[in-house]
């Protein structure tokens, strides 16, 4: 049994790919700060494929004892979901410089540093997937987020790269950039901001959870073995 690591995998989007994952055979661990009552539930039921690792993000000098926390209970990665991050909107003008800190340090810093440490056995091993969660904003750009699209785009270009360092040993990594998702946060929006999101889709719609968690498992599967280094869109056509 394959193993993987989902960060952010308590709830949203993360708890969808956690569980997705589980259902098809990985060994999957859902890193958060706390374990979510969803999250319980779907390891309730799970048998031995889902498992939580609590851990803090923000604190990357802990990333070498939760390296070898999760080799000594699951042996070697196969996979990493960087999904973990936050959306914190803001008018760049207006935004305040720790907000702005505090974006760059879980979006950008804290995955990459994780990463680094993660992909040791992978290399080891000459396999793995590494898989970092995008936005359709870091290409379109969307007034009211400058700082959360740079932290997106700085995901594109570091998955673009890291695929040319790992490639020669078997170790594909890509990116998926979701658009508006049907989640909490899309819920929270003013209904004619909403029905104008969705009209703008080219299937009139909002992406489900479901359909990120898919591409996810394909990106991770053997069908997916030469693709690398590349950045799968799901936005119901949002940007078509």
């Amino acid at each position: 049994m394959r193993s993987v690591v989902v960060t952010g995998g308590s709830r949203g989007l993360g708890l969808a790919i956690a569980t997705r994952l589980a259902a098809e055979g990985y060994r999957v661990i859902a890193i958060a700060r706390s374990e979510s009552a969803a999250l319980a539930q779907a390891r309730a039921t799970s048998g031995d494929a889902l498992h939580f690792q609590p851990a803090d993000l923000a604190d990357i000098a802990s990333f070498p004892a939760l390296a070898r926390t999760l080799r000594e209970r699951h042996g070697a990665l196969y996979g990493l979901i960087n999904n973990a991050g936050i959306g914190t909107p803001g008018i760049l003008a207006t935004m305040p410089d720790s907000a702005i800190a505090e974006l760059v340090h879980l979006n950008v810093t804290a995955p990459i540093t994780l990463t680094k440490h993660l992909i040791r056995p992978m290399m080891a091993a000459r396999a793995g997937r590494v898989i970092n969660m995008a936005s359709v904003v870091a290409h379109t750009g969307t007034s009211g987020l400058a700082a959360y699209g740079a932290t997106k785009a700085a995901l594109v270009g570091f998955t673009r790269s890291l695929a040319r360092e790992l490639g020669q040993l078997g170790i594909t990594v890509n990116a998926v950039a979701p658009g508006f998702v049907d989640t909490a946060l899309t819920h929270a929006m003013q209904p004619a901001q909403r029905d104008q999101t969705i009209r703008r889709s080219a299937l009139r719609k909002l992406v489900e959870p479901a359909d990120v968690a898919a591409a996810v498992a394909f990106l991770l599967g053997d069908q997916a073995a030469n693709i690398t280094g590349t950045v799968l869109t799901v936005d119901a056509g949002s940007t078509a």
